[in-house]
């Protein structure tokens, strides 16, 4: 098994097993091994023999060597361990009480702890102000329970090896809409959460007849006002022009697919949004990495026939030796067994077709791989059935109707492939590929990573020079580039370089063969304007998507150029007039006094540090720290991300106990500075994450860092903000 120097890095930071000492235990030989006869013995529920369980296990193992075929992360983290947990997504319910809330952030944190991520519906919770017969007061709204269930998340490491994420979704018909949709505008927010609005047909009727549609209290289902549709757009876009969310889905498009529409509505989808699923159920996915299926410069249709029906099996497995972590849970998901299987590795098999991502040739490719995948695993669950049965909601569900006998009530999915992709050496999902090369950090030193294709291809014909790599790691696109030949500038372009109309209509292409939904990234220059945002919405109903996620370039405030050089720091002249605040902190050094003053505007601009008695190396360290904060300020560093980098830095000298210790002067100054911000309306419970495209805030890798499903992939290291 030949595996790439990313690959190792990927699967020792966060796949292998580890023992107390943080030392990896495990070869990656041994990993597809553990997993491969974990998910095996269902087989022996069946009645298979050991010899035919043993001969399941080595086709499963087989799948994962080759790297034609990766189950999602849980499985490959937990299968054949102690935890068990092999779900990547679920839902939970949220119901209009307090006890219905807080059971399911209890049930979220579990979730969280095992593997897992989470999507809620917060639609059924009563608008803000409403009032509440049991205590006298008013109800607070469901965005400020959203805050509280990010909070418990924030405390929440999934499983040892990834941070919780969730999907927080409201119908627009609901009257705390606004809210909601603007509930981001403040970097940081909500930092463990993906927003999306669940739209309704007869809103976007009201849309295109630029009408009003009518708000509903989910507590008294009565219309509380009617609002423009347009301007409620209109509000859509501009977040999602300036922040990336919220997302939409098209929640009654969702629902005409659901396909057990007698065990209730689907309200929510999983924290990506490709996997709708009704409270209480989960799913298991996994994705085909079609860069492996070309033989001879063309789809080798046999073996991806070979590969779709061994991962059905192997994912209809999962649900039978899965630990579930709640009882309501495996019941749901046994009920029904839905699976999630997808692809990855489809940029990478259109290069090396020779056909260009945005073009009539590549739709036509992405119908004809879809369709076939989709054939194929139909086929697989149709001979399990045969051997274990239809699942037990068969009865309720529309197959029974149609005379189908399935075993699993959905089969397909596009996920985000994230680190998946880096273990399978394969470009993202169905993403376009997201950069030629890119800058690579390690300890010895950076390097630039380039595509194996391009690099091969270039080589080939005699055009392949370091400096050229430098040149493309520093620019990013390839297609100003003379000393290319256009035929290989078409093969290359990366998502920024695809006008984001092709980027929809493969993504329609893909969900006509889709069950369930599709993970994608619509990109958008830095240029692009609002009502680009707005067409590509409009585009992606009328072509029939279940949802869709863009995301403008450096569209955050805070992020440095995706590729490219960083962006020039100017340094803020200081007004002649300051206003601020002194605290008081005591050190074991003594007290050391912090004064913040404020700009013209009252943001934080500069930091003053002293310690009660002048003199000495703490008392010209904390000067120092004070300085260099003010410089951080001045050029724009928000203030959040100073805390993160001074909080618990430790010196000999701790003083005071519990959450009131104090580690060091350094760390009194983030405290202090933290106290600032709760003073004023800030807060720390969401500004401890650093999201900053371009360079990966777990390895420092430049350039890496890309938009999949809502969520950063590190493309060097596996980082993902999302699970």
């Amino acid at each position: 098994m030949e595996l790439s120097e990313n690959t190792m890095v990927v699967l020792e930071k966060r796949y292998l097993k580890k023992n107390t000492n943080g030392q990896v235990t495990e070869t990656p030989e041994q990993l597809f091994r553990r997993v491969a006869e974990n998910i095996a013995k269902a087989d022996g529920l069946y009645g298979a023999s050991k010899s035919e369980v043993k001969k399941t296990e080595k086709e499963f193992n087989a799948l994962m060597e080759n790297l034609e075929f990766i189950p999602n992360s849980p499985t490959l983290m937990n299968a054949g361990t102690e935890l068990q947990q092999l779900a990547a997504c679920f839902v939970l319910p949220i119901e209009d009480s307090i006890n219905s809330i807080y059971e399911s952030i209890k049930y979220t944190a579990m979730i969280h702890k095992s593997g897992g991520g989470t999507g809620f519906s917060f639609s059924k919770i009563r608008p803000k102000g409403s009032p509440v017969g049991s205590t006298g007061g008013v109800a607070s709204g469901p965005v400020s329970f959203i805050k509280v269930f990010n909070a418990s998340t924030e405390a929440i490491k999934q499983g040892g090896r990834r941070r919780g994420a969730n999907m927080g979704i409201l119908r627009i018909d609901h009257p705390d809409i606004k809210d909601f949709i603007t509930a981001k505008a403040r970097e940081q927010e909500l930092n463990n959460f993906n927003l999306s609005v669940a739209i309704t047909n007869r809103f976007m009727d009201a849309l295109k007849d630029d009408g009003d549609y009518e708000l509903v209290d989910p507590y008294t289902n009565e219309v509380t006002t009617k609002l423009s549709a347009r301007e409620v757009m209109d509000t859509i876009v501009e977040m999602a022009w300036k922040t990336g969310e919220p997302g939409i889905i098209f929640i009654d498009r969702i629902n005409e697919a659901n396909p057990t529409p007698k065990l209730g509505t689907i309200e929510s989808t999983n924290p990506c949004g490709e996997q709708p699923l009704l409270p209480w159920e989960s799913c298991n996915l996994g994705s085909i990495n079609l860069s492996k299926l070309v033989k001879d410069s063309r789809i080798d249709y046999d073996n991806l026939a070979r590969v779709t029906r061994s991962a059905v099996h192997f994912l209809d497995n999962v649900i039978d030796v899965n630990r579930y972590p709640i009882p309501h849970i495996e019941e749901m998901t046994k009920g029904n067994r839905k699976i999630g299987l997808g692809v990855m590795g489809f940029a990478d098999l259109l290069i090396k077709l020779g056909i260009p991502y945005d073009s009539e040739e590549a739709l036509r490719v992405a119908d004809d791989v879809m369709g076939f995948v989709y054939r194929e695993a139909k086929k697989a669950s149709k001979a399990l059935a045969k051997t274990r049965g239809v699942f037990p909601n068969y009865p309720k569900s529309i197959y029974s109707k149609r005379g189908e006998r399935l075993r699993n009530a959905t089969l397909t999915t596009i996920a985000p492939t994230g680190s998946l992709s880096i273990i399978a050496n394969s470009s993202s999902g169905i993403e376009p590929i997201f950069a030629v090369a890119y800058r690579r950090r390690i300890s010895l030193g950076e390097f630039n990573e380039v595509h194996s294709l391009f690099k091969a291809i270039a080589q080939r014909e005699g055009f392949y020079s370091e400096k050229l790599i430098e040149k493309i790691a520093r620019e990013g696109s390839i297609q100003g580039m003379k000393e290319i030949p256009d035929g290989v500038k078409a093969l290359f372009r990366t998502a920024h370089d695809i006008e984001p109309e092709w980027h929809i209509r493969m993504q329609s292409v893909f969900q006509k063969w889709v069950e369930n939904a599709v993970s994608k990234t619509v990109n958008f220059k830095h240029s692009a304007t609002r009502e680009d945002i707005r067409r590509a919405y409009m585009l992606a109903y009328e072509l029939g998507c279940k949802g869709v996620t863009v995301y403008r370039d450096r569209s955050r405030e805070e992020q440095v150029l995706a590729k490219g050089e960083p962006k020039k720091l100017k340094v803020r002249p200081r007004p002649k007039v300051t206003k601020g605040m002194t605290l008081q902190m005591t050190t074991g050094c003594g007290d050391l006094y912090v004064t913040v003053n404020e700009d013209q505007q009252g943001e934080p601009f500069e930091v003053f540090a002293q310690l009660g008695k002048g003199g000495g190396c703490a008392a010209s360290q904390t000067e120092a720290i004070g300085r260099l904060t003010s410089l951080a300020l001045r050029t724009g560093i928000k203030i959040e991300h100073v805390v993160k980098q001074l909080k618990s830095i430790t010196c000999d000298r701790p003083f005071g106990v519990g959450k009131n210790r104090v580690y060091s002067c350094a760390d009194a100054v983030a405290k202090a500075l933290g106290t600032y911000l709760e003073m004023n309306g800030g807060g720390m419970g969401s500004g401890s994450e650093n999201k900053i495209v371009g360079a990966c805030p777990d390895c420092g890798a430049s350039g890496s860092l890309e938009h999949e499903g809502g969520c950063l992939v590190c493309r060097s290291c596996g980082y993902t903000e999302c699970s």
